[in-house]
């Protein structure tokens, strides 16, 4: 029986002849690899970013204000989960998916280089260019995944595999990037990111051959990869019918999106960054949500089954954007307090026992993949030479410059962890954890997806009730102050906890309830929920210094753990409601 890959594969190439590592196509671990090295540029470069705004002049950074910088990451952040919807209508009705993965790379790849230039205009133009491109790469190299498999069983275990080169990814730029823009300068971190993401460009580039046809040409199947189009056809009975409805919730979100803008009490129009964020962002969010929703729900081809199924994917939403709201304070507020108010120079034998934890915890992983490249060099070299040797000369760079960067720690008696570097602990914590959550999820003690998302909710707000109790110290508007660097590990071990619980449970719940002909449309607006939780998360954060000078910083972090523990406490009681709304899904 013929598959997709024997049906996307040029001739007669089949997935016996494409080979297999661990048994999966090695195509599979050719987009690992690409997606490592892109979150690797991505998660460096947002390592360092506010690290680099609030440095002083001095320092060689720009010597912003906490509000400002947290304000630019939020938007930033926010943006960078916007533009995938974009991007993968792009891919769909023009570019494909690999022309536009290997475009987005290469604009990614040259907005780090205008990071590196640390020239205010090229800096600007650096966010911007890694916003577009991500919006070209992110949702596209995810659905090359999907091409690779006809049976849905097997497609779990792809993406488990593909979610492992992202946290490797994350993992290994956070540490190296991190390390170099501190430690050595800000260009030589924000370079490293564009060198790496330049070796995946090339890398995925050079190994067409392996592909065949997947992914060469638009393929209008649809964002979620169901082989429904993704056109409004889809989703109205009648193109008069259709626009009608469009028409007027584009009406309504405007006129929801002016009165937002108008009753507005916190615009401020100090500055060009401050007024798109107070002004522009929260009218266009809220009336983009509301529009998008209502027009979905709003479908008359909905049954009664498939419209509460509908709400119950929003429902999940609303609450998605609580926890990552909380979530993304990792690299905004949290990394602010990691740089200002924690103790991070250690000496003696405190010094000696992070250099060795560090150390393992740099080489093994490094190791590991490693040794998953010679796997995949093994089974692709005489079809991809080109590809297997960029790689591998990527690798070579990366064990030199592990080396260099142990051998310089330890040549040293005492040692400063760097701010950026508390980044790593959320990457690894979830590889050593997943495997366990997996197997638990997997024993059937918990079914309840509510159930599952508020223990998600609950975790999170008890990382933050113990990092806002390491505050307690802190006196009220203290600019700097020395607390023990556990209390954020302890935070970040409970915050992915959280994450293991909600997030591969949010997806897989869209896919069960979303009726097949919505179901891209629906994925879009759960992924939707990112760019407001970005955005709102790095916007509250950027309220860090009024809040610490007025109610102190044990108050802050507890504003992030009151709200998603009481949204989990209202998602616990509406459990029985959206179990009967799910109408027999479990």
């Amino acid at each position: 029986m013929s598959s997709n890959i024997s049906k996307g594969l040029s001739n007669s190439q089949t997935i016996e002849e494409m080979g297999k590592v661990l048994d999966h196509p090695s195509g599979l671990f050719v987009l690992f690899f690409t997606e490592m090295w892109e979150r690797f540029s991505y998660y460096g470069m947002r390592a360092l970013l506010v690290i680099f705004l609030i440095a002083s002049l001095d320092e060689g950074g720009y010597g912003w204000d906490n509000k400002d910088a947290l304000q630019m990451y939020a938007l930033y952040t926010g943006l960078v989960y916007f533009t995938p919807l974009i991007g993968g209508v792009i891919a769909d009705k023009l570019l494909g998916y690999r022309n536009s993965v290997i475009i987005g790379a290469f604009i990614m790849a040259a907005g780090h280089l205008f990071m590196a230039l640390e020239i205010p205009i090229f800096f600007y133009m650096g966010l911007g260019a890694l916003i577009i491109g991500n919006g070209l790469f992110k949702p596209n190299i995810s659905s090359i995944v999907g091409k690779l498999y006809d049976d849905p069983d097997k497609k779990d275990g792809a993406y488990t595999i593909f979610y492992m080169g992202i946290n490797a990814g994350a993992f290994l730029g956070i540490m190296l990037c991190g390390y170099l823009g501190e430690k050595i300068g800000w260009s030589y971190g924000f370079g490293l990111a564009m060198i790496f993401m330049i070796a995946g460009a090339v890398q995925f580039w050079l190994s067409g051959d392996l592909f065949g046809n997947i992914g060469t040409m638009a393929d209008d199947d649809g964002i979620a990869d169901t082989g429904i189009p993704d056109t409004l056809d889809a989703i109205i009975p009648t193109a008069a019918e259709g626009n009608r409805r469009l028409f007027t919730w584009i009406g309504i979100a405007s006129f929801i999106a002016a009165i937002i803008y108008f009753i507005n009490p916190l615009i401020d129009t100090e500055s060009i960054l401050s007024t798109i964020n107070t002004a522009v962002m929260p009218s266009v969010i809220v009336a983009a949500f509301v529009g998008i929703i209502g027009f979905i729900v709003t479908n008359p081809t909905l049954t009664k089954v498939e419209k509460d199924r509908v709400w119950v994917i929003t429902i999940f939403t609303l609450f998605t954007v609580f926890f990552w709201w909380a979530f993304e304070q990792a690299g905004g507020s949290m990394t602010v307090f990691a740089a200002e108010y924690t103790e991070r120079t250690l000496t003696g034998s405190g010094a000696m026992t992070f250099k060795v934890l560090d150390t393992i915890l740099t080489i093994v992983p490094v190791a590991v993949i490693t040794w998953v490249l010679i796997k995949l060099s093994k089974v692709t070299f005489k079809k991809i030479p080109a590809s297997n040797i960029v790689l591998g000369v990527a690798f070579a760079a990366i064990w030199g410059i592990v080396i260099w960067k142990i051998n310089r720690e330890f040549s040293t008696d005492t040692t400063e962890v760097g701010a950026s570097w508390f980044g790593i602990l959320n990457s690894f914590f979830i590889i050593t954890f997943a495997p366990i959550f997996s197997k638990f999820w997997n024993t059937g003690i918990i079914k309840s997806g509510p159930i599952k998302f508020a223990l998600g909710l609950f975790l999170l707000a008890v990382g933050f009730a113990i990092l806002a109790f390491g505050c307690m110290s802190i006196p009220i508007g203290a600019k700097t102050a020395s607390v023990s660097m556990v209390w954020l590990i302890v935070a970040y071990l409970f915050h992915t906890l959280g994450e293991l619980c909600l997030s591969p449970v949010g997806l897989s719940y869209v896919s069960k309830l979303a009726p097949v002909r919505l179901i891209g449309i629906m994925f879009g607006v759960f992924f939707l929920s990112n760019f407001l939780a970005n955005w709102a998360g790095g916007m509250t954060g950027s309220y860090i210094d009024p809040i610490v000078e007025e109610k102190g910083m044990a108050f802050f972090f507890m504003i992030f753990a009151v709200v998603p523990a009481s949204a989990a406490v209202v998602l616990f009681l509406l459990k029985g409601k959206l179990k009967k709304m799910m109408h027999g899904i479990d």
